[in-house]
């Protein structure tokens, strides 16, 4: 009997270590998400506010009544190169993922943040398209819809994990969709690229919220900190491209146009 409630303690024990332990390393999460957001944020303001002028002796093109571009700007979204800003998060991505087996936990933190920036870069088009009231209206609205999906995420005792390949699938197509509408310019398919986008963005918000628990609590008792610091990494950038990701197609569906 003796042993018995020896073992059970022990049992207690580790599994409170577990859970405080998991309730350190989503703070984390989140904590690292939060940080990459406001970088993200500050670039895109500051990018944006290099990139237009209401002086037209600094004009290099006018995109608005009182309006214009300045060369910065013009190189950046009008010149061949906005096509590398539009497509470097996405290679960034690729290649932060496939490097950070080789990266320590604090150059991988490093990284995540040079992301949020190049991030902010090719978000910063948003203020020259969208009122800036728009804008936070729809950050805001997506803030709650993200906090309640990974909270049903992080509590659900349903198994999400037979939603990741459909998800995964869905988000392969709507990148080449998005592709193909950058030459088809239709109306039509933005807005169904946009509803779905919402859609499987707030499936994968709830989908990897669950995935960065369930990873914690198969790995927490090999007690490898390194690792835990570059998964808690690798799951804020999971977070951060669902909250990104449903913010740019709830504000191409509900954003007020300039």
């Amino acid at each position: 009997m003796a042993e018995f409630n020896t073992i059970r303690a022990t049992a207690g024990a580790r599994s409170a270590r577990i859970d405080e332990g998991l309730r350190a390393h989503m703070n984390k999460v989140y904590g690292t998400m939060a940080v990459g957001m406001l970088i993200t944020a500050a670039a895109a303001w500051a990018i944006s506010g290099l990139a237009v002028t209401t002086d037209p002796g600094m004009a290099a093109a006018q995109i608005g009544t009182g309006k214009y571009l300045t060369e910065f700007g013009a190189a950046i979204y009008t010149s061949p190169l906005r096509w590398l800003i539009m497509f470097a998060p996405l290679l960034f991505v690729f290649g932060f993922s496939a490097g950070i087996n080789r990266m320590s936990a604090a150059t991988a933190q490093v990284v995540f943040y040079a992301f949020a920036a190049v991030m902010g870069l090719s978000l910063s088009s948003i203020f020259l398209v969208f009122t800036g009231m728009s804008i936070i209206q729809v950050f805001l609205i997506t803030a709650i819809a993200f906090a309640g999906l990974s909270l049903y995420g992080y509590t659900t005792k349903k198994d999400l994990s037979g939603f990741g390949t459909f998800l995964i699938m869905g988000v392969i197509g709507l990148i080449v969709a998005s592709i193909v509408n950058i030459f088809l310019a239709s109306s039509a398919v933005a807005f169904a690229i946009s509803v779905l986008g919402v859609l499987i963005f707030a499936g994968l918000t709830a989908y990897d919220t669950q995935q960065i628990k369930t990873e914690y609590v198969e790995h927490a008792h090999h007690g490898d900190s390194e690792w835990l610091g570059k998964s808690a990494i690798m799951g804020a950038l999971r977070l951060y491209l669902d909250f990104i990701n449903m913010f740019m197609f709830l504000l191409q569906l509900f954003g007020n146009r300039e």
